[in-house]
């Protein structure tokens, strides 16, 4: 019932959401013109209907990740003042990303989403206002979602009027609801919960953030990282954290929805 009540909701704004059908497959990453950066060592293919929802922190399941292998991901923008050095930081070492992206600020700020896409990022929804979505009643809920999506679609669309594919959401909080969670999965959306994160939510130095973030990373070996690209102490200690993942090792591994056969290299 409220799957479909989403659905119309969908419909009411006028963007409707592209399905996924491809298994979880990895694609090679295209080569980084630097040979001593970080680079992205391969592309992982998500689908909703194998791979419906992840993240330990959230769900039993996750990625199947080697040792050593990261996904990074990052919320709450686009923020002008963060995001733009975030994106430095990440094209400085041939670095792609997921950004889990809010209505309202991609409404606000589309020429950063459309950077984001044009650097081979991938975007993914976070709401329209980054409510707890699961203390609100499920129609405003829904509600919520689906302007949210609307509305990244629109500052990514291009003059083809072709909406880019954005199929992955995460819930503010992480609060969600079964109703929500089967909404998300009928209408083709990978959740992502996330494996560890560096708590940039708290007040800290970025030399802090940095200690917290590796120590972590130490222990779990692998997995996908939530950070915040609207956090400046964040978008201060991301290099630092990124020539640690290349003097230790590790691999980035980028995900991205699989929409049709030839859509990623």
């Amino acid at each position: 019932m409220h799957g479909r009540s989403l659905r119309n909701t969908w419909l009411r704004y006028a963007l409707p959401v592209l399905g996924l059908w491809a298994t979880a497959t990895a694609v090679k990453a295209a080569d980084c013109p630097r040979p001593d950066t970080l680079g992205t060592s391969r592309v992982m293919v998500l689908d909703a209907a194998s791979t419906p929802r992840i993240g330990l922190k959230s769900f039993p399941q996750t990625l199947p990740l080697a040792d050593k292998e990261v996904v990074l991901t990052f919320d709450d923008g686009p923020n002008p003042l963060t995001t733009k050095r975030v994106l430095t930081a990440l094209a400085n070492e041939c670095v792609r990303a997921t950004f889990f992206v809010i209505g309202q600020s991609a409404k606000a700020h589309p020429d950063l989403l459309k950077a984001m896409a044009a650097a081979g990022h991938t975007i993914g929804h976070h709401s329209w206002s980054h409510p707890n979505l699961a203390r609100m009643p499920t129609a405003a809920a829904e509600d919520n979602i689906a302007r949210g999506i609307a509305a990244d679609r629109l500052a990514l669309n291009d003059n083809s009027g072709a909406a880019p594919a954005t199929g992955f959401f995460r819930f503010p909080f992480f609060a969600s609801t079964r109703t929500l969670l089967d909404d998300m999965q009928g209408l083709g959306l990978v959740v992502f919960g996330a494996d560890l994160w560096a708590s940039d939510w708290n007040p800290m130095q970025p030399a802090q953030e940095l200690a917290l973030i590796t120590r972590r990373l130490q222990k779990a070996r692998k997995g996908i990282i939530l950070f915040h690209d609207t956090k400046a102490r964040t978008a201060t200690m991301l290099p630092s954290f990124l020539h640690y993942l290349r003097d230790n090792g590790y691999h980035i591994v980028h995900v991205v929805p699989k929409l049709e056969e030839g859509t990623h290299d």
